[in-house]
C-alpha cells in the first residue's frame, strides 16, 4: 500500500505545494484504511517510508534522507518493538549501547539522537502516536572545541601549488564565497555573473541565496573557463574526458591532495568555509551578514562555524574595557 502512495505522491510532486502534498498523503492513508486499522497494521518500515517521503517533500537533500534512513533503520532493527510502543527508557538504553559499541563521540551520539527525535516528532504531529518518547531525552552536552582554520600563509601555499587552472579557481571560489561543497558542484557557468562578481546558489532545503567572490576569483575563473574545450554546462568538471560534472567526493579528494602536497593535514572544502566566516567576523563584518552569506537559518550555527580569533578578543577587551 505504501508503495502505491509513494508513487502517487512522486507523480503529483511537481503540481502541488508541500502543504497540498501532506494533505494528499493524509487523505490517501485515511481512505485506504480506517484510523484504528491503520495504526494496527502499519509496520515500522512503513512509518519510516512515510517519514522519509515527508522529508523529501520538505526539500531535504539526498544525503540528509540517507542519514535519516540509516540512523532510524538501525534503531528499529535493534529495538524490534512496534513504533507506537517504543518507550523513552528503550531509546535511552539504545543510545547508551550505541556509544559503547561504536566507541563514538558525544557529538556523533547527539546527531543520532536528533535524527530519532525528528522521526518521533513527525509521528506525533501526524497523530500516529500520542506523545514522542524523545521529549524527556535532552540534547547531549558536548565539549566545544575551537576548530582550526587555514592560515593566510597556508592558503597561499595551497594556491601556489595548484597545478591546473581548475584547482586554483576552485580554491579561490571556496575561500572567497564560503559556499558548501554541495553548492559548488551544482554551479553552472551560466550562474556566474562576472560583472557583479556574484552567483546564486541553492543551499539546504533548496533555499536560494546570493554569494560574492573577489577579483582574484573572477580572474582565475575566467582563465579556467576560457581554457576549457568541452561543452558541459557545469562550472567545474573532471580534467579527463568526457569532462563530467565534478562530484562532491572529487572536490574533497582534490583538496586533501593539495593539502598533503604542502604538508598540511585535514584540508577539506568545509575548512575553507569556516576560515572565510572567521576572517569576516575578525575583520568586523556583522554576524547577521555572515549568517546571510553562509545561508544559516539560525545565528547560533554561524557562531559555531566562526570561532573568533582570541587575539582579536584580547585587543578589543583592552580597547573597550581596560
Amino acid at each position: 500500500m505504501e508503495e502505491k502512495i509513494s508513487i502517487i505522491l512522486n507523480e503529483m510532486a511537481e503540481y502541488l505545494s508541500i502543504e497540498q502534498m501532506r494533505k494528499l498523503q493524509e487523505v490517501m492513508l485515511r481512505n485506504f484504511c480506517s484510523s484504528s486499522e491503520q495504526k494496527k497494521t502499519i509496520s515500522n518500515e512503513t512509518y519510516l517510508t512515510m517519514f522519509l517521503d515527508a522529508k523529501t517533500i520538505e526539500g531535504c537533500s539526498e544525503r540528509t534522507i540517507k542519514f535519516y534512513r540509516m540512523t532510524i533503520e538501525r534503531m528499529l532493527s535493534h529495538l524490534s518493538t512496534p513504533v507506537r510502543k517504543i518507550s523513552t527508557e528503550e531509546i535511552r538504553e539504545y543510545l547508551s549501547d550505541y556509544q559503547k559499541i561504536n566507541n563514538c563521540s558525544k557529538v556523533t551520539v547527539d546527531n543520532v539522537r536528533r535524527n530519532i527525535s525528528s522521526f518521533f516528532s513527525w509521528l506525533e504531529e501526524e497523530n500516529y502516536i500520542l506523545k514522542s518518547p524523545m521529549k524527556r531525552i535532552h540534547k547531549i552536552k558536548t565539549n566545544q572545541q575551537v576548530k582550526e582554520i587555514i592560515s593566510d600563509e597556508d592558503i597561499e601555499k595551497i594556491r601556489d601549488n595548484c597545478k591546473c587552472k581548475r584547482d586554483l579557481a576552485m580554491v579561490d571560489l571556496l575561500y572567497s564565497t564560503g559556499i558548501r561543497v554541495g553548492e559548488l558542484v551544482n554551479l553552472n557557468i551560466s550562474d556566474i555573473d562576472f560583472e557583479a562578481r556574484e552567483c546564486v546558489v541553492f543551499g539546504k532545503g533548496g533555499k536560494e541565496r546570493r554569494v560574492y567572490f573577489d577579483a582574484k576569483s573572477k580572474l582565475h575563473l575566467k582563465k579556467y573557463i576560457d581554457s576549457r574545450t568541452d561543452m558541459n554546462e557545469a562550472l567545474f568538471v573532471s580534467l579527463d574526458a568526457p569532462h563530467e560534472r565534478l562530484k562532491i567526493s572529487g572536490v574533497e579528494i582534490r583538496m586533501r591532495s593539495l593539502g598533503r602536497s604542502v604538508n598540511l593535514s585535514k584540508i577539506h572544502p568545509h575548512k575553507f568555509r569556516r576560515t572565510m566566516a572567521t576572517r569576516a567576523i575578525d575583520k568586523g563584518m556583522p554576524i547577521e551578514q555572515v549568517q546571510k552569506i553562509l545561508g544559516h537559518s539560525q545565528i547560533d550555527t554561524t557562531m559555531q562555524y566562526a570561532m573568533v580569533n582570541q587575539t582579536n578578543v584580547k585587543i578589543s577587551h583592552r580597547k573597550f574595557i581596560s
